[in-house]
C-alpha cells in the first residue's frame, strides 16, 4: 500500500514536471515570435541589425512569405543551429535578400520549412527585404540532393532564391545526408 502510494507521488510529480517542461518551451516559442516581429518592425523602420533580444547573436534580414500556404517567417542573419531554432537562417555568404545573386534560406523541416513539403512548382514565394522592398520569386525546381552537395550554394548572374531543409520530412532522426531544396526565381 505505502509502496503503490510513492509510485503515485512519483508518477504525478514526473507528469507535472513533464506537463511544466512542455508549456514553458511553448511559451518561450510564442515569446521569441513576438520579440522576432518587434525587432523586424523596428528593421524596416531603418535600424540596424537589431537584435530580438539582448543577448541574440543574430537579428533579421528579411521576411519569407508563402502566399498559397497562408505562413510567413522571419529571416533571421545565420544559419547555425541556435539561429535555426527561432526560425529560417540566412546562409552567410551567399547573395543578401536584396541583391542580386543566389540568396540561400535555411530552416528546419519539423517547424518553418515544413511548409516546403506543401510548395509546388509555380507556386509564389515573397520575400520582404529590410528596406521595406518585396521581391516575387516563382518555384521553378524542386531537387533532394546530398548534403554534401554544394552546387546549390553557388552564385548565380540573375535574382534566384534557394530554400533548403533536411530530407525526408518524416525521419525519426535529425540530420541525415540528404537535402530537399526549392529554387525560386
Amino acid at each position: 500500500m505505502r509502496m503503490r502510494f510513492i509510485m503515485i507521488c512519483l508518477l504525478s510529480f514526473s507528469g507535472v514536471g513533464l506537463f511544466g517542461n512542455g508549456a514553458w518551451m511553448y511559451a518561450k516559442a510564442r515569446l521569441a515570435q513576438y520579440l522576432l516581429q518587434r525587432a523586424w518592425t523596428k528593421t524596416l523602420r531603418g535600424e540596424k541589425d537589431v537584435k530580438p533580444w539582448s543577448w541574440a547573436d543574430t537579428w533579421p534580414v528579411a521576411r519569407i512569405e508563402f502566399p498559397e500556404q497562408h505562413q510567413r517567417f522571419i529571416v533571421l542573419s545565420g544559419a547555425s543551429g541556435r539561429t535555426m531554432a527561432f526560425g529560417p537562417g540566412h546562409v552567410d555568404g551567399t547573395a543578401d535578400p536584396d541583391e542580386t545573386g543566389n540568396c540561400v534560406i535555411s530552416a528546419h523541416r519539423d517547424t518553418q520549412f515544413a511548409v516546403l513539403r506543401q510548395v509546388q512548382l509555380g507556386d509564389e514565394i515573397t520575400l520582404q527585404t529590410r528596406s521595406g522592398r518585396t521581391i516575387r520569386y516563382r518555384v521553378r525546381a524542386i531537387r533532394v540532393v546530398r548534403a554534401r552537395d554544394l552546387s546549390l550554394l553557388a552564385n548565380s548572374a540573375g535574382r534566384r532564391l534557394t530554400l533548403i531543409t533536411c530530407y525526408p520530412f518524416d525521419a525519426i532522426r535529425p540530420g541525415g545526408d540528404l537535402r530537399y531544396a526549392v529554387m525560386a526565381m
